[in-house]
């Protein structure tokens, strides 16, 4: 059984969100998390949250789904949805994997999300071998030992890292940071925190301790927090 992957619609067209909703729902792999009716929208919400793919239109008003990959420091993985074929050689400069054209059909949607779940298969081969990060710190780049990370707090455009040596101001956002660090060792389990999983050493109703620090866990985390350490007990 596949990892299940968050996702949103980014899309000026409420029938489009209807279709892709309706695909999303058949598909028990995806969680369809936020959806989004212009460019200004979902950068707001991506800077506050984490999600592995995003369904972008291209032409939408203010902001066009180019323009918002342009903007955007780091983004989702994305399926590009539009009703032209003429931004499909341009998009692919962007790390888009597919160029879906509407209307949308489900065995083509499938495939999109067939090819995305390959990448993330190679992401997870990548993360295997994942035994450090490299970070600015005072204009220099650095290696991070994550077996050292005990958890980074966030400080606006930089990332305060707490590790087992000492502590470290990193010039990055928490978001960038976050898609560094493998998955199945380190979570997000506050919008200004993202913990080691195996550095916690005890949970409070709202925090969590670790080398006598508490920790704050977001409302919107715990549930997948517990989740993610029942399974480390098993």
């Amino acid at each position: 059984m596949r990892e299940t992957k968050k996702c949103i619609i980014v899309d000026d067209e409420p029938a489009a969100h209807y279709v892709l909703a309706n695909y999303i729902k058949q598909n028990p792999q995806l969680e369809l998390v936020f959806q989004g009716y212009n460019g200004i929208e979902a950068m707001n919400f991506l800077r506050e949250n984490t999600v592995d793919l995003m369904f972008l239109d291209i032409n939408m008003p203010e902001i066009s789904g180019m323009e918002l990959l342009k903007i955007l420091p780091t983004h989702p993985k994305t399926i590009l949805t539009t009703a032209y074929s003429e931004f499909a050689l341009e998009s692919y400069d962007y790390g888009v994997i597919d160029y879906l054209l509407k209307p949308i059909y489900f065995p083509r949607f499938l495939k999109a999300i067939d090819r995305f779940f390959a990448t993330e298969n190679v992401k997870k081969a990548e993360e295997a071998t994942i035994n450090s990060v490299s970070v600015k710190v005072d204009g220099y780049f650095i290696e991070i030992e994550l077996e050292q990370l005990l958890f980074a707090q966030s400080f606006g455009n930089y990332v305060k890292l707490n590790t087992t040596k000492r502590n470290y101001l990193a010039s990055i956002t928490t978001t960038e940071f976050e898609k560094c660090l493998p998955e199945k060792n380190f979570m997000r389990i506050h919008k200004s925190y993202i913990v080691a999983l195996d550095k916690i050493e005890a949970t409070e109703k709202d925090f969590v301790v670790i080398k006598n620090e508490r920790i704050p866990i977001g409302i919107t985390y715990k549930r997948e927090l517990t989740d993610r350490l029942k399974k480390l007990e098993l």
